[in-house]
Order: structure tokens, then sequence, then C-alpha cells
């Protein structure tokens, strides 16, 4: 029999299944590779990015159902198994702004990687993903 909680039981499991998610060493490498070519930002500073109105793309690279449950407002979805092929025609213009996010910002810094490489020039991951924000109890929405 599975149990069914309230929404708040629910997403604090979630939450504390990926807080509690353990990454293997090779997947760790790719990141911290793909890191070393990147620029990060913090959890703080991309709220602080919305509130003050301030011009950019918000990407959702997490999985489909992830997104579906919940995420930042104003983001748009093109999960990490996608990103590269459908990028081009969500976001056309190569500087446009763009901060990526995840779980926990190791997807989002793969995709970043990747689509720097495409020739996108103003790419960051958000260090801390999803986890952190809610974590602060910034606003999550399903819009």
């Amino acid at each position: 029999m599975v149990k069914q909680g309230t929404e708040s039981e629910v997403i604090a499991g979630v939450a504390e299944q990926e807080a509690t998610m353990q990454h293997t060493p090779r997947f760790l490498e790719i990141v911290e590779d793909a890191k070393s070519r990147i620029q990060e930002t913090t959890v703080d500073e991309v709220k602080q990015k919305l509130d003050n109105g301030d011009p950019f793309t918000l990407v959702d690279v997490r999985e489909e159902s992830e997104f579906a449950r919940d995420h930042l407002p104003g983001a748009i979805h093109l999960g990490k198994g996608v990103i590269e092929r459908d990028i081009e025609t969500r976001v056309p213009e190569l500087n446009t702004p763009l901060v990526l996010y995840c779980g926990g910002g190791f997807r989002s810094a793969l995709a970043a990687d990747n689509v720097q490489k495409m020739g996108y020039t103003n790419v960051v991951s958000m260090d801390g993903g999803v986890r952190e924000w809610r974590e602060k109890k910034y606003p999550m929405t399903r819009e």
C-alpha cells in the first residue's frame, strides 16, 4: 500500500530524496570538468534578478515530471536530454542572458557547458538548484 500525504509532505519527501542522492565519482568528474569552463551564479543572485525584473531567460533543465511538479516562476522547460536539440528554436539569439538550473546544480552545469559549445555567450548555471531555492523558501509555481 502506498502512503499518500499532503502536498507539502510529498514535496518535502522529494526534497529529502534529492538531498541524500549520492552521485558517482565519474559523474562528479564530468561535472567538475564542465564547471571549469562555465560561469555559476547563486540562488540569491537569481532571486534578486527576478525581483529586479532583470531581462534574462530562466531555463529549467530537470526532467519534465520534475518541472510539472513545480518550478521557479517564469522558467521555461528545456530538459537536459533535449536542450541541445531544442534551444535554438526556443532561444534563437546567441547573446540572450540564460540562467540554467536543475535540482542541485550538476545537470545545469553540464547543460551550460554544451550550450556554450553551441555558441551561446551569456550562460550561467545556478549552483544549489531547486534544492537550495526551496530551503530558502523562495516561491515555486506550477504555471
